[in-house]
């Protein structure tokens, strides 16, 4: 195997579904591959198969991004492997319940994993990507970040933070040569949804997209330089419009004084 010019892209999550996918496409794009994920066997067998289809080098590392020391050893790979020059935020869990019937354990792992161990990656990887003055985050949201009224807000919440933090990002880190994007998914076929308690053969076909058009068009959002990439989103000028009424709203969310309607 010889050692890719695109360098090496790390993917949480990578054992299965759209992180399994990002895999196989990353790999057939010419990059190396560091997989993580808790499945120690399911990424050696994705691994053995993608060196074999594409040649390029496929790590494994079987880590748990909910326990603290298993994230640790991932973020110091991420600040001490030279060659990576791509991080895909892929990891995370979902919940259909509401919170009154939500096991409070359960919705702090997902905090987790769908904000804590993002984050703590992210910052792992960010400095030296800066100092080589480009590179690659991937940050994996959900179209739920826009919608909190459906499935439940814990996770709602956890993936509007990684809109913003995404956002923030770009403009912290886009100046410096990294390109960033939030890939915002609706109802995918992955086991995702098995997790969440509402297997995907039970929702509507028509609002369920097949994982692997789900990944060929976040890739070519990529290719696009979109930060926001919704892919089920007909007319890309929708978003741009409900950003710029965010925009706008700026200047007039701290003032001096409170509205009128709030005097008596």
């Amino acid at each position: 195997m010889t050692t890719s010019d695109k360098g090496t892209a790390l993917i949480t999550g990578a054992s299965s579904g759209i992180g399994a996918l990002y895999a196989e496409r990353l790999a057939k794009q010419g990059y190396d591959l560091i997989l993580v994920a808790r499945n120690k066997d399911r990424l050696a067998q994705l691994s053995d198969r993608l060196q074999r289809e594409t040649g390029r080098s496929a790590r494994v590392v079987a880590a748990d991004l909910t326990i603290p020391k298993d994230l640790r050893s991932v973020e110091e790979l991420l600040r001490q492997d030279a060659g990576i020059t791509m991080l895909v935020n892929n990891a995370g869990f979902g919940s259909a319940g509401t919170l009154l019937d939500s096991d409070p354990d359960w919705l702090e792992s997902m905090i987790q994993l769908n904000v804590v161990a993002l984050t703590r990656l992210t910052r792992a990887v960010a400095p030296a990507l800066v100092e080589r003055g480009k590179g690659i985050i991937v940050n994996i949201a959900s179209i739920v970040a826009l919608a909190p009224e459906v499935l439940n807000g814990t996770y709602s919440g956890t993936k509007a933070y990684v809109v913003n933090f995404t956002q923030s990002l770009h403009r912290e880190l886009g100046p410096k040569g990294i390109q960033v994007q939030a890939v915002l998914p609706g109802a995918t076929r992955t086991e995702f949804w098995d997790v969440a308690g509402l297997p995907s053969q039970h929702l509507p076909a028509e609002i369920v997209m097949e994982a692997t058009e789900l990944v060929d068009a976040a890739l070519a959002g990529l290719a696009l330089k979109e930060l926001i990439t919704i892919p089920s989103l007909p007319d890309a000028s929708e978003w741009d419009r409900l950003d710029s009424a965010r925009l706008a709203l700026g200047p007039k969310l701290s003032l001096e004084h409170a509205a009128a309607r709030y005097k008596q």
